[in-house]
């Protein structure tokens, strides 16, 4: 069982996001979305609690409802290991669309290609495909 699970909170834009996430990656699905009913504070139909999947790692988010607007930082990203040439350049085109080229695919000393990209919603990510030793 996983213990550690990455929680990424969202400006309204978490099952957009989720949806957007799980069409990219292979091995990934939507577990469980719990919703706001409705209350004085308006955030009916926003998210509550959310589990989704990417490539078989589990992640959990939240649509923001504090009503400040607290973004993603590159500080912090999610590091993917890609399993082809196909896979990173397809993966990084769909992240980087909308979104930042923070570092442009290309081989490096550790890895065959690697490129970092900060997605439309802000999240930052560096994918990597690992040299075949």
């Amino acid at each position: 069982m996983q213990k550690i699970t990455t929680f990424l909170m969202f400006p309204r834009t978490a099952e957009e996001a989720m949806n957007y996430y799980t069409s990219i990656f292979n091995q990934s699905e939507i577990i469980h979305i719990t919703y706001h009913e409705e209350n004085k504070d308006k955030q009916t139909g926003s998210i509550l609690h959310a589990v989704f999947s990417l490539k078989g790692q589990t992640f959990m988010c939240i649509d923001n409802s504090n009503g400040n607007d607290i973004p993603f930082t590159p500080a912090m990203s999610l590091f993917v290991t890609c399993d082809s040439r196909e896979e990173i350049e397809t993966v990084f085109g769909k992240l980087a669309q909308d979104g930042q080229v923070l570092m442009p695919l290309a081989p490096l000393p550790t890895s065959e290609k690697f490129g970092w990209v900060e997605d439309k919603y802000g999240v930052s990510w560096q994918l990597n495909l690992a040299k075949n030793e």
